[in-house]
């Protein structure tokens, strides 16, 4: 049995392991165990570019048109996109101290809180939720790609070549993913540079062909439009990136500062896809079908003159297989914290199965196949959210960060009730196109608030139980004495 299902199985690896491999176009060696203090290695700032590299991809503009399909005012739009874009990540960058804490990654970190076994619940929502988003990434670069053929492509091949366009993207995706931490940061630095500075060219280009004033809005819209607007954009940004937020902090160094440690991250994601956010708010002014486009890349590429459609398709690509590199990385440790016996550089193989399959089934079906993923994996920043508000909590206690603690903790029912209360809850709140909750019928659902109440809601269930058991066991200590 390999040292990486030995960690999954009996706990955690100590002090004592000796030094480990982590370089660059070498495979990395640690699992989901902790790192040691030799290992550990880099800048707070190399997470800057690494989470900017993540969120240059150009989906991110169908969330701006979003804002304008409903209506917003340029300020508005502004604001919404920079305040909820931005806003969603400084999660992302709290919770990114625990990985500099702990050397571990986020749902191993996350044992500490809710216990060895009792963990498992939100590892599989976390497995799911990055599953699906590499799916969907997947299936609309694969879309963005089959644009280059149009229609010379026969009715009858048009599967076959989008599956084989699928596999190939996974693959190199695959590539990074499997060597690990050092290659990701490599990669990813050299994206953020170099497609980051293409992107900005790209935008200047584009807004030399499109209208930048949005003449079909005569005022603002209410406030309740904004805070939909807000959710689709958190949930769709930070939020479905909290649950790795230590995957990539684990290696660098304890004597890091936390504060640098949680604006490099937050910053480097939130502000590329802020930036994005809202250049699509202006941009769907002219491609009026972007919102609900199945193919939103190959919509952008319209306005585009025809010399500049093959590096603004590379630009589009490169952006999505950044995000998908993470994606896949750290699904393969989230596979681990479910108990699954691999070695970390196998499980990432697993995860890119998995996305070939779903993806070449979704490419074979008409575009509501997608959309229907996209509200699935959506529904699943409900347990996400639930589980961040309650391991945040969690992060505060002394007693997480014991060596007790590393060597195996005990399952905490306190946190796995307020958890499951807390999504029960958020999903009764929800509403959307693809599931309606039985509570979803006030100002909670019909703004896109469910996941947010049912975050707040564990919290609060969380907070009491730790208070009525402080209580207890200060009862019991004065009734000995």
């Amino acid at each position: 049995m390999s040292l990486d299902s030995d960690a999954v199985t009996s706990g955690f690896v100590t002090q004592k392991s000796g030094t480990r491999s982590n370089q660059p176009w070498k495979p990395e060696s640690y699992g989901i165990e902790e790192v040691i203090d030799a290992d550990r290695k880099g800048k707070a700032s190399d997470l800057f570019w690494l989470w900017m590299a993540a969120n240059l991809g150009l989906i991110a503009v169908v969330y701006g048109a979003i804002m304008a399909a409903m209506s917003l005012d340029p300020l508005q739009a502004i604001m919404v996109g920079i305040v909820a874009a931005i806003g969603s990540f400084i999660p992302v960058g709290i919770l990114s101290i625990a990985g500099k804490r702990g050397g571990e990654p986020m749902l191993a970190l996350s044992r500490r809180v809710f216990g060895g076994g009792l963990n498992r619940g939100p590892a599989l929502a976390s497995w799911l939720s990055l599953v699906g988003w590499e799916t969907i990434t997947a299936v609309v670069a694969t879309e963005a790609i089959l644009t280059i053929f149009g229609a010379s492509i026969r009715h009858g091949e048009r599967t076959v070549i989008a599956v084989l366009i699928l596999a190939g993207i996974v693959t190199i995706s695959l590539l990074a993913s499997r060597l690990g931490h050092a290659t990701i940061v490599v990669i990813q630095t050299i994206t953020a540079w170099v497609f980051g500075l293409a992107t900005v060219a790209m935008a200047v280009l584009i807004s030399t062909r499109i209208s930048l004033s949005p003449a079909h809005v005569t005022h603002p819209a209410p406030f309740a439009m904004l805070l939909v607007a807000g959710s689709v954009i958190a949930a769709s940004g930070g939020v479905s990136w909290v649950n790795v937020s230590a995957d990539y902090s684990r290696y660098l160094p304890r004597s890091e500062g936390s504060f640098k440690v949680a604006a490099f991250t937050a910053l480097g994601a939130g502000i590329p896809f802020a930036a994005l956010v809202i250049f699509g708010y202006f941009l769907a002014q002219s491609v009026t079908s972007l919102a609900s486009s199945a193919n939103p890349i190959g919509a952008i590429r319209t306005i585009l003159p025809v010399w500049a459609t093959v590096p603004y398709l590379i630009l589009a690509i490169a952006g999505l297989l950044a995000q998908m590199i993470l994606g896949l990385y750290s699904s393969g440790l989230s596979l681990l914290a479910l108990g699954v016996r691999l070695e970390r550089s196998k499980t990432v193989l697993v995860d890119a199965a998995v996305v070939i399959v779903a993806g070449a089934w979704i490419v074979a079906r008409p575009g509501s196949v997608l959309s229907t993923l996209v509200s699935l994996v959506e529904l699943l920043a409900v347990p996400i959210s639930a589980w961040a508000m309650i391991f945040g909590l969690g992060m505060v206690d002394s007693k997480v960060w014991s060596k007790e603690s590393i060597r195996g903790s005990s399952n905490n029912w306190r946190a796995i009730t307020a958890w499951l209360i807390g999504d029960l809850l958020g999903f009764a709140w929800t509403s959307s196109s693809l599931y309606t909750g039985p509570l979803a019928k006030g100002s909670i659902g019909q703004d896109g608030l469910g996941f947010a109440a049912g975050a707040v809601a564990a919290a609060v269930l969380y907070c009491l139980f730790l208070l009525s058991s402080n209580l207890f066991t200060n009862k019991a200590r004065a009734g000995s004495r």
